[in-house]
């Protein structure tokens, strides 16, 4: 099939690659030149496992390519997904500009029947709003339809999340369009969940929603557990092992950040106020949230007693592993935080540090883990990438200035650790 991508972001980009990793002819749409410049040089904007070896190898067999047209990159197009950016608003509204943006330049480029869909994380009637915008820039009146086909990718799994999803949600109209769809995805043999445009919008918002709710009720157990000497660890194992609530999202640490959860929790209470409803639970997750992160950092005041002028050690930047988002990471409160007591920061990440920069302000980046440690108060762990589980403690031993680590992700044994002569903070474990 014939489909056009607009957005090159984490999710447009991954999107567009698989669909022709699939069989399909594919054009993906950024009115970024630069971007679209380096990505026809195969030059890839973001870090995603796989994906720059998905857009080699598509491109090389002539089903990939990038344009900076609208109308030239659309032309050919049966499908056309809407994949731009829809940040949060200081209210928490998602800003929906760049979609009324792109909405308006494909009704003026319609040359034939075209199914627009929404690949955006929108609230609901954004769909309603498309179809209006198309339809009031479509002076040819040209046939088209407008279909909801929220995402569900996991940065640092996003091309597995894609080729191996849990279900596929599509929201139509029209006979048409669920035929299109259907027919787009068929190779992937995944459940199709078939609905109206409003409730595929709400499903999008409900589960990341749902999932942040169980991250911050685990971040909130993780304190009571640190009341009363009990150990979150195996509190969510025993939780978890109840097909009804299940293991994953249950590690306790330093709170949720990215591009999704934060923005998806406050475009759902937004939209909810806005209905009529006031959505408190997820007011209070959003505030747990937030809490979490201002708890490590007093864990850390207390047991270095003075803040400032010591130096703090950070391993890990990016919001997970397996990605350089530094978007709502929670590094960046947390390090701003110590800095504001008058700490001094050295930091590594794998692979987020470039994109930290835009972020964060004096602090030495460093080439590795040692490097952050020679000379340091402590090492503090904010992200959970697989090589901190290889670091040679007994080296860092004999660089780190005082043998304190502040585990915030839960990822080492403290016995082990202890056991190499460190002082060992985590998160509500014993």
């Amino acid at each position: 099939m014939e489909i056009s991508v607009i957005g090159t972001g984490y999710v447009g980009l991954v999107t567009g690659v698989c669909f022709a990793e699939l069989g399909n002819q594919v054009t993906c749409i950024d009115n970024d030149v630069k971007k679209i410049s380096a990505l026809k040089k195969m030059i890839i904007p973001i870090y995603e496992p796989g994906l720059e070896e998905l857009v080699k190898n598509n491109v090389k067999k002539k089903r990939l390519k990038f344009n900076t047209s609208i109308k030239d990159g659309i032309k050919d197009s049966k499908v056309v997904f809407i994949a731009v950016g829809t940040p949060s608003r200081p209210n928490g509204e998602a800003d929906l500009t760049y979609v009324e943006n792109v909405a308006r330049g494909i009704a003026k480029h319609l040359s034939g029947y075209k199914l627009i869909v929404e690949k955006s994380t929108v609230p609901v009637e954004t769909g309603k709003w498309i179809e209006h915008t198309i339809k009031i820039n479509n002076k040819k009146k040209v046939p088209f339809d407008v279909a909801s086909n929220p995402e569900f990718l996991r940065e640092g799994s996003a091309i597995s999340d894609f080729m191996h999803p849990d279900r596929i949600v599509i929201g139509v109209q029209s006979k048409r369009a669920e035929g299109l769809l259907t027919e787009l995805y068929r190779p992937l043999k995944a459940p199709i969940v078939v609905t109206d445009i409003n409730s595929a919008e709400l499903i999008k918002h409900a589960s990341n929603s749902f999932l942040a709710t169980k991250i911050s009720f685990i971040n909130a157990v993780s304190q009571v557990c640190e009341l009363v000497g009990a150990d979150i660890s195996k509190v969510a194992e025993g939780m978890g092992m109840d097909k009804r609530i299940g293991r994953q999202f249950l590690d306790a640490g330093i709170g949720f950040g990215g591009s999704c959860f934060p923005k998806d929790v406050d475009a759902f209470i937004h939209l909810s106020e806005k209905s009529g409803y006031d959505f408190s639970l997820l007011r209070e997750v959003r505030r747990v949230n937030e809490r979490q992160k201002g708890y490590f950092v007093k864990l850390i005041e207390k047991k270095l007693w003075i803040l400032k002028d010591k130096t703090i050690g950070i391993l890990g930047l990016a919001f997970k592993p397996g990605t350089d988002d530094m978007r709502n990471a929670p590094a960046i409160d947390i390090i701003k935080m110590l800095q504001q007591e008058g700490a001094r920061i050295k930091a590594f990440d794998p692979q987020a540090m470039e994109k930290a920069k835009e972020f964060l302000t004096e602090i030495k980046f460093c080439k590795d883990a040692y490097e952050v440690a020679r000379d340091s108060d402590c090492l503090v762990i904010l992200t959970d990438w697989n090589e901190f589980k290889e670091i040679d403690f007994k080296r860092i031993k004999k660089l780190i200035g005082q043998p304190i680590i502040f585990d915030g992700r839960n990822m080492y044994n403290r016995a082990a650790i202890e056991k190499l002569g460190f002082q060992y903070f985590c998160i509500g474990r014993k």
